[in-house]
C-alpha cells in the first residue's frame, strides 16, 4: 500500500487519556459503566464505531458516484461491542445505513454490500470480528 495519510494517537490505557500528534483528539478515556467503569470519559469502542461510521459514509459516497447514485441524504450509525469470547475479549459490529426511499429495497442493500467490500475499515475488520449490515 502507497500511504496517503498517516494518523498518530497515543493512548495510556482504558481510564487516561487518548491524544492525536497534531492535538485536535485529546480525551479523557473512562470504561463506560457496563465494565464497571464510571463512564466519565470516552472509550475507545465509541472511538472505533465514530470511525467506522464516517469512513463507511464515505466510502458509500465514493461507491454511489461510480455507480451514479444520490447518497447526499445517508446516514450510518455504526454500533461496536465488546464482550468475551475463547482468548479473553472480542468486538463486534452493526452497522445501521439509513437510506432515503430513492434507495429503498434491493437498489440500495446493492449500494450497502459494495461499499462494504470498499470500505478499508470494512476491509480491515473482514474476517476478523462479525459486521453486521442492516440496512433502515
Amino acid at each position: 500500500m502507497d500511504a496517503l495519510y498517516t494518523a498518530v494517537a497515543t493512548a495510556n490505557g482504558r481510564e487516561g487519556r487518548a491524544v492525536s500528534s497534531d492535538g485536535r483528539i485529546d480525551l479523557a478515556l473512562a470504561m463506560p459503566p457496563a465494565l464497571g467503569g464510571n463512564g466519565e470519559g470516552t472509550n475507545p469502542e465509541q472511538l472505533f464505531a465514530a470511525g467506522y461510521a464516517a469512513c463507511f459514509a464515505s466510502a458509500m459516497g465514493n461507491v454511489g458516484r461510480q455507480l451514479k447514485v444520490d447518497t447526499t441524504d445517508v446516514s450510518v450509525t455504526a454500533e461496536v461491542s465488546i464482550g468475551k469470547d475463547d482468548t479473553g475479549f472480542g468486538l463486534a459490529v452493526t452497522l445501521r445505513v439509513e437510506l432515503p426511499d430513492s434507495l429503498a429495497g434491493e437498489r440500495g442493500r446493492q449500494l450497502v454490500e459494495a461499499t462494504h467490500q470498499y470500505c478499508p475499515y470494512s476491509k480491515a475488520t473482514r474476517g476478523n470480528i462479525d459486521v453486521e449490515l442492516v440496512v433502515e
